[in-house]
Order: structure tokens, then sequence, then C-alpha cells
């Protein structure tokens, strides 16, 4: 079985789905492309030969012989897309976040399940060898139980004004990897959220866009255990990606990727390369494994790896983090989603 897919969004992550479906994935087949920029799709359609291009994602999802969507358009479009490509039939993968709003990632969510069509959300990182690996040691049980864990995650520049105004804010376009990784990596419920933060890098994030890029973040867990994470949207030194899991047994730790694993070794010091730059270079893998698994579960009718309600979980601690930021105290979850009570 081919899985004819529909492009919803052509830009930075767009190409790089359609590059991964074009030539990297034999069961799939990239037919149609659509972007608000028609410059924009009409790249992609150039680019990978995609005979169906336009400037309405509709247009895509009246195709009959479509199968599915990849949504890779902003964020604040995410969840009006989902319900209507599940109201058209369509399987669905979607960037995350689905919302920043509950209530509206629950209609995108209630379409789907209507429509009984996949949604698989995109959390590349559960993809990326490093970290699977660690969940694997993780889940074995010969580390033991969990007691602490710690990511790190800093980017080495903000994006623009213009991206932080509609992405949610840091919680929800940065932090919402590693909301997903505290979740991939300690098998627990997360109850509570702790976050203090700040505009330390510029000003004018917090006062054009009403963000902070700077954050130390706690979770607890149902089971006693805790993560700490460190966010920051600025570094000198390249893409800072680290976690340690530490539990009564033992640890594993995912350290940064560099282009190299050269050290050399000379009067001046010990020198090695610096992390990869950015997220493109070092989740590219990942990127082409969740797409691959994406259409395997539509070949095979098996559930998507990654759930519409894996979707939902990083947004209620997100915003429970805003919720802790703002009030300067500890928060629990059901305070934002108060159905989970």
């Amino acid at each position: 079985m081919t899985v004819k897919i529909g492009l919803i969004g052509a830009g930075r992550i767009g190409k790089i789905h359609a590059e991964s479906i074009v030539n990297r994935i034999p069961d799939a087949e990239l037919v149609a492309v659509s972007d608000v920029n028609r410059e924009a799709a009409e790249w992609i359609g150039t680019t990978f030969r995609v005979p169906h291009i336009d400037t309405d994602h509709q247009a895509m999802l009246a195709m009959a012989d479509l199968d599915a969507v990849a949504i890779c358009s902003a964020t604040d479009t995410h969840a009006h897309i989902i319900t209507d490509a599940a109201r058209a039939g369509k399987h669905i993968f979607c960037e995350k976040p689905i919302a920043a709003e509950l209530a509206v990632i629950d209609v995108a969510l209630d379409a789907v399940e209507q429509a009984g069509v996949v949604l698989q959300v995109g959390f590349n990182r559960r993809f990326d060898p490093s970290f699977k690996a660690a969940r694997a040691a993780i889940f074995s049980g010969q580390l033991g139980e969990p007691r602490v864990l710690r990511i790190t995650s800093r980017d080495p520049g903000a994006p623009p004004i213009s991206y932080i105004k509609v992405s949610g804010g840091l919680f929800l376009d940065m932090t919402i990897h590693d909301f997903d990784m505290a979740r991939f990596l300690v098998d627990s419920p997360i109850t509570e959220v702790y976050a203090v933060g700040a505009a330390l890098v510029d000003p004018a994030i917090a006062s054009e866009g009403n963000d902070i890029d700077t954050a130390v973040i706690t979770l607890r867990y149902a089971n006693g255990a805790f993560c700490t994470i460190d966010n920051c949207r600025e570094t000198t030194y390249g893409y800072d990606q680290r976690v340690e899991w530490f539990g009564s047994k033992g640890r594993v730790a995912v350290e940064n990727h560099t282009p190299n694993r050269t050290v050399v070794t000379d009067a001046g010091g010990v020198h090695s390369p610096k992390p990869l730059h950015f997220f493109l270079e070092r989740y590219m893998d990942a990127y082409v494994a969740e797409m691959q698994a994406f259409i395997h579960a539509l070949t095979t009718k098996t559930p998507p790896t990654v759930t519409g309600f894996d979707g939902r979980e990083p947004v209620v601690i997100g915003l429970a983090a805003w919720k802790s930021l703002r009030e300067n105290r500890p928060v629990k979850l059901y305070e934002v989603d108060p159905g989970r009570k």
C-alpha cells in the first residue's frame, strides 16, 4: 500500500517532511502541497515534482485519492486544520502543539475520534536514537526506580518576535518538547509544576512578545520522583541538548551531539567540537523516523506512536507552567485541566 499524502505548510519543517516523504519513505507519495504563501508551495512543488499546488488546504482535502495530510503550518492554525482534515476523512500527522487552549484541542481530538482517523503528533525527539536507547535502559528496570530526571534544552538563538506572538511562547513552543521527554522517560503521571523565568536574552521578548526566554521548571510525578528542566533561547556554543535520568540502581545520560568525536589536547588545553548548530542538524534522523512511523501506522492499521492524548498532555503542563510563573507558586495540573481531578 502506498499512502498518498498532502503537505499543509511549506516552511522550514514542511520542507523537511517533504524531502523525507519523497526520498526516504517508499510507502508514501507526496501528491499535494498547500501554503498561504503560494511561492513557498510552488518551491516544494517544483523541487519534489508535486502535481497539486494550492493556497487553500480545503482544495487538498477535497481530493478523493488523498489518504493523509501532514500539517506543518503556523501553530495557531493546527487545530482547525486537524478538524477540517478529520471531517474530510483524512489521516493526520500534525506538528506540535495542537493548540494553546485545551478547549480548542478537545474539539480537534473529538473530530478525530468521531471520524475514526489516525492522528500522530510531531514529537520527534521520541524517535531520536539516543533518547530511545535511554528509554530502553530505563524501562528494562536495570536502573531501578526513578528519582531525578534532568533535562537541558537551549537554542543557539531566539526566534523572531512575530513567531513568538503566535507560538504560545517558550513553554508551548520550546519547553513543550521537554515536557514530552519528561513523560517519555518516566512512567508516572506528572501532577505538579513550578516554574521561574525571565527575559534575560532580549527585553523585547517580554515587552513585545509577552514572553520569557530563560526558565527553570520543576515537575513532580505521582510516584514521588522529580524532573528539572532548564531552557534558554540563546547559547554561544550551539544547540545544547542533554538529559540525565538518575534512579535507585544507576543513571543514564544523553550528551550533546557534535560533528565529530575528536579531542585535541595541547599546551592551551583540551579542545573538542561545539555541539551541532540547531535542531535540524541534531534531529534530522528523528524527523525521518517519526514520519516513517506515521506511514507504518497507516499501512499496518496499528495505533500511532504519539497519540492525540500525548499531544494534549504537554500543553496541560505548559499551561500549568505559565500559571505557576505568573502566580509564583507550584500549580497542580488539575488547576488548569479540571477534568483530570
